[in-house]
């Protein structure tokens, strides 16, 4: 029986958590030259964050790793006791692409693991053995069961409501790098019995700078059952324009299980995050939503505000916190590619 069958399926971010899970950073592939030891301050301040609310599982690629992150905790006034840290060796940072996506039965109060595959978005990073076998471990731990549906699924690429609807993009999940034996109708097939939804929701592509082919968690994110925030680009003259307003106009005739139009608030995009000439995928929609709060990348600029403004009109029953990102995001990823949320049942 398939994960949907038993009754199992992945809930809203917006569910109370158990913890949430990060992969310290470690690769300076990602994070070149100074750049790596650069982003830290940011990614403590983002740890730190978390904690208040709930515990942080934190994989950590070896014992030296380990003690590093251990000094830094006292220094930054983190709670170590809000801290779980693990030996798992791993290959980037990207837990919500390679990490565990947890699903909860309500009725039965159990708990399951989805094993997704994982290839680094189409292979473009080897190796990701270690990234792949991620969820496994996380599991052994936990003493849950676990899936394995033998396809490449990204937690990045999908997002929830709660009440069986999920949005993606067509260019990640129908792109041939992922799952080329597959068509839409299967891949649909895939997302439904093993995350437990009963609709998917299409949007086309995703901005400039991401190098996953399209992840909806910089584009378009749920914030109730019923509604999203839509990145959105006001610059007629940006590259981002054309493919967000195709995006927010395909968003703005979608309609949810319950036949109500689904409700689309617009989120204006930051002004372009260039480092080394480089465009990374700044995006406010790339934020968590943890116990402790919705915590929101900002970029130094003066939409951080309005971003963080509309946000919190969007989250009544929590703070909006907005932490810097600037350095994290040379990575070509913020808060939300970095973490996966550990729901309790």
């Amino acid at each position: 029986m398939t994960p949907k069958q038993q009754g199992f399926f992945f809930p809203a971010e917006w569910h109370n958590h158990v913890a949430t899970w990060l992969t310290f950073p470690h690769n300076d592939h990602s994070w070149q030259g100074d750049k790596l030891a650069k982003m830290y301050p940011q990614y403590f301040q983002f740890i730190k964050a978390i904690s208040k609310g709930e515990k942080v599982g934190l994989n950590v690629n070896d014992e030296k790793l380990k003690t590093f992150i251990l000094e830094e905790l006292d220094r930054y006034s983190i709670d170590a006791n809000q801290i779980e840290i693990l030996i798992n060796p791993t290959n980037d940072a990207w837990c919500r692409d390679h990490g565990p996506a947890f699903l909860i039965n309500p009725e039965t109060k159990q708990r399951m693991i989805v094993n997704w595959g994982y290839n680094a978005w189409g292979g473009k990073y080897p190796p990701f053995g270690d990234d792949d076998n991620l969820p496994v471990q996380i599991a052994k731990y936990r003493g849950l069961e676990y899936v394995t549906p033998n396809i490449i699924m990204e937690g990045g690429s999908v997002d929830f409501n709660g009440a069986g609807s999920v949005l993606t993009s067509r260019s990640c999940l129908l792109n041939p790098n992922r799952n080329p034996h597959l068509s839409q109708s299967q891949i649909e097939e895939y997302v439904c019995n093993y995350y437990g939804v009963e609709q998917v929701l299409w949007v086309n592509d995703g901005i400039v700078g991401d190098d996953t082919d399209g992840h909806i968690d910089d584009t378009a994110r749920f914030v109730n059952e019923d509604t999203v925030v839509a990145a959105v680009e006001y610059n007629k003259n940006d590259e981002n324009y054309e493919v967000l307003n195709e995006n927010l106009q395909l968003m703005k005739q979608m309609r949810l299980l319950n036949g109500k139009q689904l409700n689309v608030i617009e989120l204006p995009m930051p002004a372009p995050v260039v480092i080394d000439d480089f465009r990374t995928p700044g995006s406010y929609a790339n934020f968590l939503i943890c116990n402790a709060g919705v915590i929101v990348p900002t970029y130094q600029c003066k939409n951080d505000d309005v971003a963080l403004d509309i946000l919190s009109q969007c989250f009544k029953d929590r703070p909006v916190i907005g932490l810097e990102a600037t350095d994290i995001i040379w990575g070509q990823g913020s808060f939300h590619c970095l973490s996966q949320q550990e729901p309790s049942v």
